[in-house]
């Protein structure tokens, strides 16, 4: 009786992975974002030219609070936040001493990762196409329906239905890369840090 139970018990395992490894992009897409009210990660994000060669790494911090509160730091080379509240955006420049504050729409641009924000409709907004696998990801490709996008596209990688990378190609030709590592779902975060307030002595620009 007990060997037939754990027969029981090792084939519903095996069926529930089988299960979820056919499982498409679109649909681990969409329920990593159902699962994942909040997010915290380390990132390193990359620059590369028009021939796929490297450039410029940035390290830091991302924090998400869905809906729509998000926090971006980067922590070397330079000091920059990014932070969304609101449906506005604000970005800080340290060493400028400048900030300049977006409408989200206005932004998704030159931070991807607002898309994972809850408050910009994908389906609505973009064409949503499966590209397989690479690198041991998942690849889904984010296409704006507005030709007027300040970017070409968007690629969000998943691992295991997990966020693991994003890329982002803009309208000059540059390709931006993001890896996402130590990721932890639905931390409690506190929620003043998604309260930006402009540094003294800074120069504030936008709406």
């Amino acid at each position: 009786m007990m060997i037939k139970l754990l027969a029981t018990c090792v084939l519903f395992v095996c069926f529930w992975h089988s299960a979820c490894a056919e499982e498409s992009p679109l649909a681990q897409l969409k329920s990593f974002l159902s699962h994942s009210a909040s997010m915290s990660a380390d990132f390193q994000q990359v620059s590369l030219d028009k021939a796929g060669h490297p450039g410029k790494s940035s390290y830091g911090k991302f924090y998400l609070n869905r809906p729509g509160k998000f926090r971006w730091n980067y922590e070397k080379p330079f000091v920059q936040e990014i932070v969304s509240n609101g449906g506005k955006v604000w970005f800080y420049d340290a060493d400028l001493e400048q900030v300049t504050v977006k409408n989200l729409d206005d932004s998704l641009g030159s931070t991807p990762a607002l898309l994972l924000t809850g408050q910009v409709n994908l389906e609505e907004k973009f064409k949503l196409e499966e590209q397989g696998k690479d690198t041991d990801m998942n690849w889904i490709k984010l296409v704006p329906k507005d030709e007027e996008s300040g970017f070409k596209y968007v690629l969000i990688g998943l691992n295991a239905g997990q966020l693991a990378g994003m890329e982002l190609s803009d309208n000059f030709g540059q390709l931006t890369r993001i890896y996402f590592t130590n990721i932890q779902l639905n931390p409690t975060l506190n929620a003043d840090m998604f309260n930006f307030k402009p540094p003294k002595g800074a120069d504030v620009f936008g709406n």
